[in-house]
Parts: structure tokens; sequence; C-alpha cells
């Protein structure tokens, strides 16, 4: 007897066994038992979710001459004839290789004729997207107003596809991804009655795969099994047939890039090569370790969220507080864009190690995520007392072995303008009287003083800094000075692209008024 692939040998028969689409089934049950049932459904969803299976399942019930609560019993004639696809009832139509009017217009004669036996007939069209346009309006007069023995269940991956008149004759049902849980639990059950014995950690990683599809799921079982056939089916073993990696390899892997070692970033790409390893797969689910590590940083309760063993979720906390959200994001966007470009290259290899180099120096990124990965390590290095810039010559602060790097602050002015004194003690009112936009702006910038007694308005934020500079903000920020202190002041909008903090870099005016006013006080005697 030639061997059944696993899923059409336990393709559902009953709405029963459908799993992770019971909104669906619920509905259906109900307006068979009722004797609600429409003339049009639309079935939406990705590959492998129920589509086609409920829809037979339906039309065995709707024709079933004993329905059990709203199920088909399975062993009247029309339920046999149906299941064995020998029933002149249901016709099922494949839109992809049937898309013309003419196959659309023979649909129009045939529905003319009532049912033979049982009491409806049904037309499953299977990716009705396909069909031309033409077709479509042939089809739309029908589906309007079809014969009330006639229902047509139509398939699709892509509801966008279709014309909104078709769209607004049809009962609309969207269906799911299937959860890992319910795709393992499946799998689990039917490993069960074909006494296979296999991991429950291989069973999880064949339900990732799979990508909430139900067949795609089965399909990878089998290949699996039939690898290893008459053996035990072991994580090892499903990572080998899949040419998957495992999570140790992308934790390796994240550790060479942070400390920017390039040559064992590309050790690590050699040795999945070797192995045999696909790559487009290898690339994929390093960017899912990142987005782990992503998510672990962004809460605290994301481990319900996460579907990883205790063991690896502390190796990802542990990896989380090693890098920062920005530069998690940057890897990611890489990753996400190396994806689409390996999808159809001859070059996978090449493009992955491009990639790691990329990853490895954020100089080579024009991009804002580049940019502040940068910026990052510039403070670092002007942390260490040591600063090199790339195609300059370095610059060496000069520091005795285990000492603490000194850095130079801008010395205070021994006193103030007055006119500028007076713009820092009203600061508050200043930007109250200015409107939302500039007020916004302007609260996350810090006053200073600079050469000629000029009031430097000075941002970390370089959309800030451009409308700030706009020269309609300037004088509308002079103007409205002027009204709080009575007399106009010199002002210069600056941005602090020095790579230090304000305070380093620039006078903090604010500082001299607080020990001023703190003088007064004490004088004053509080």
């Amino acid at each position: 007897m030639a061997y059944t692939a696993l899923y059409r040998k336990f393709r559902p028969g009953e709405f029963e066994e459908v799993k992770g689409q019971e909104h669906i089934v619920t509905t259906l049950k109900n307006q068979i038992k009722a004797d609600r049932i429409g003339h049009a459904y639309l079935f939406c969803g990705t590959r492998g979710t129920g589509k086609t299976t409920i829809a037979k399942i339906f039309a065995k019930a709707v024709n079933c001459e004993n329905p059990i609560d709203g199920s088909p019993c399975g062993t009247c004639p029309s339920c046999k004839a149906i299941a064995a696809g020998n029933s002149m009832n249901v016709i099922e139509i494949d839109a992809a290789s049937n898309n013309g009017v003419d196959n659309i217009r023979e649909i129009r004669e045939e529905v003319s004729y009532s049912p033979t036996e049982g009491r409806f007939k049904v037309y499953i069209i299977d990716e009705v997207h396909m069909l031309s346009t033409g077709a479509f309006n042939a089809l739309l007069k029908t589906l309007e107003e079809p014969p009330s023995y006639v229902i047509f269940i139509l398939a699709t991956t892509e509801a966008h596809k279709i014309p909104i008149t078709i769209l607004s004759r049809c009962q609309r049902y969207d269906f799911r991804r299937i959860s890992i849980d319910t795709i393992t639990d499946r799998l689990r059950d039917l490993m069960e009655r074909e006494q296979v014995e296999v991991e429950e950690k291989a069973l999880r990683y064949v339900a990732k795969a799979a990508d909430g599809s139900m067949r795609d799921a089965l399909s990878l079982l089998d290949q699996c099994i039939a690898f290893y056939l008459g053996q035990k089916l072991t994580y090892d073993h499903v990572l080998e047939v899949l040419g998957a990696v495992d999570t140790e390899v992308f934790s390796k892997l994240l550790r060479r890039l942070l400390k920017k070692d390039i040559t064992g970033a590309i050790a690590v790409l050699e040795e999945m090569v070797i192995q045999g390893r696909e790559l487009g797969q290898f690339v994929i689910d390093f960017t899912w370790y990142l987005r782990n590590l992503l998510l672990i940083q962004s809460a605290d309760d994301m481990e319900d969220v996460l579907d990883i063993s205790s063991e690896h979720l502390e190796i990802l906390k542990e990896e989380a507080q090693m890098v920062s959200a920005e530069v998690l994001i940057r890897y990611i966007t890489i990753c996400s864009e190396l994806t689409n470009q390996i999808r159809y290259s001859s070059q996978k290899r090449i493009l992955i190690e491009i990639a790691l180099i990329k990853l490895c120096k954020p100089a080579m990124s024009q991009d804002l995520s580049g940019l502040i990965q940068r910026m990052d390590e510039l403070e670092k290095k002007l942390e260490s007392g040591i600063f090199v810039s790339e195609g300059t010559a370095p610059v060496i602060q000069t520091r005795t072995e285990g000492e603490t790097p000194v850095i130079q602050k801008p010395k205070l002015p021994e006193a103030l303008p007055e006119e500028i004194e007076e713009v820092v003690r009203h600061w508050e009112e200043i930007l109250g009287d200015l409107g939302g936009l500039l007020r916004n702006y302007l609260k996350t910038a810090r006053p200073s003083i600079g050469n000629g007694n000029v009031l430097l308005i000075v941002t970390d934020d370089t959309v800030a800094h451009g409308i700030l500079s706009e020269a309609e903000h300037v004088q509308e920020i002079k103007e409205t000075i002027e009204r709080n202190i009575g007399r106009s002041i010199e002002l210069e909008i600056r941005l602090n692209d020095t790579g230090r903090p304000f305070e380093e870099s620039y006078v903090d005016i604010s500082q001299m008024i607080r020990m001023d006013i703190e003088e007064e006080d004490e004088e004053g005697g509080f």
C-alpha cells in the first residue's frame, strides 16, 4: 500500500478535530444547527491554517443526513461520498489554473441544475484571488442571486486582491495562525498514534518552524521522521534535517559582534557553512534571537511571550545586559534587510559576511542607529582619556598608569552680564510665553554664554537645533526675551556636537545663578 503523507492521513474529517480555529468552527456549527446557512463564504488566512479542510467539513455537514450538534456524522452515504471525493454535490475548483471567464461561465450554467441528492451544491473555489477581472465580473451576478440550493466557499491567502464587490457579498472568516502550543499538542497526539518516539523539544522546534501552519508542521515532521526512520527523533536530529542552528551558536556570534571581532564572527559563519546549515534560515533565526533580547530589555514580564526554555532565558537575560537597545535595533535592521537580499541571491555567504562586517563597524552605516552607536563609542573613548579619530592622527592625553583621566571643564566667568543673568532668572516665564512647538524644543535645551557675551541656547537634539535655528523662530525667541527682561540681547542657537555632555563642553550659567541665590539667602539669615 502506498504511503500517505501525515498531513493527508490526519486531515480532520469533522469540526471537533480542527485545532486553532475555534471561533470559526463554533460560528459555522451554530449556523447549521439554526438552519441559518449563508449562500457565500470567504475564508481568508495564511497557508496551512485549515481553510480548505473546514470548507469540506462544512460541505459534508450541510448535506449530512444525520448531523450531530452541527457536525457531519461521517457514516451516512452523503458523508462517505464527499469524503471519498465522489460526490456530485461538492465541486472543488483551483482558481490558479481555472481563472478565465469561460471557467466561471461553466459554473453559472451548472448552478441552474438542482442537486440530485442532498440539500446543497457546494462550490469550493481555492486561491480565488487568482481569478481574472473578467472572471470576477462573471461570478458577480451568480454570487449576488444564487439559487437557494447553492453555497459558494471562496478560499484565499490574499484577501486584499479580491474586488470589494465580491467581498461585500460574502460572509468573511479570518483564519488565525495556529499557536506553537496548539501545533505541539497536535503533533504529540499524532506521534503517539503513529508510535514514533520524539523528544518534546524537537516537536516544539518543528511547531515554531511551521510559522503558524499545521500543514507545514506535519510536512516538516514527516521529513524528519523519514531521515531517521526507526530511531528516536531528537532535537539535534531536527536541527540537522532542517538545516537550522542551535541558540548557543547565536550566543557565540553575538558576543563576537559586541567585541568587534570580525575574524571570530566570520569563523562562526564558516562553521555553519561546513555543517551544511541553510544560510537563509540562519539569518532569520539570528534576527529572532536579537528580537528576543530586545523584548527582554523592554519589559520584565516577557517570559510568557518568549517561547524558550528557562535555561536559554537565563542566557538571554545575561546578554541583554551586555548590549544597548539602540545597538540591538541596528543589528535587527541590518539582518532584516539581509533576509530580503539573500532570498534570491546565489552568493548568500558573501552577503552575510558583508553584513557581519557592517555590524562590527558602525562607521560603515549612514543611518541614525549607526550614528548613535558611533557616538556611544566616542563617549567611551573620551571617558578613557584616549581619543582616536579615524582618518586623522591620534590625540593622546598623557597620564600615568592607573590614574583617572581628568577632563578639562569649561571655566565659569567671574561675573555674568546683567541681561544674561536676567534671562536665566526668567527662563521659565520666557518658555511659558512661547508657542507650543518652540516651548517643547527649548525645554530640552540649556542656556550658556559665548564669546562677546552672546547668549547661547545649546541642544543635543539635531531636529530641535534645525527648528530653533530658523530665522523666524530665532526672532520670536529674541522678542519674547525682550518682553520679559525689558532689553534686547544677542542670541545664538548651537548644537552640542562635541560628543560630550553639556556640562563638560559649555558654561552652565544656571549653576552660577543658583550659587548667587544661595549666597544671598545665607547673607539674609535664611
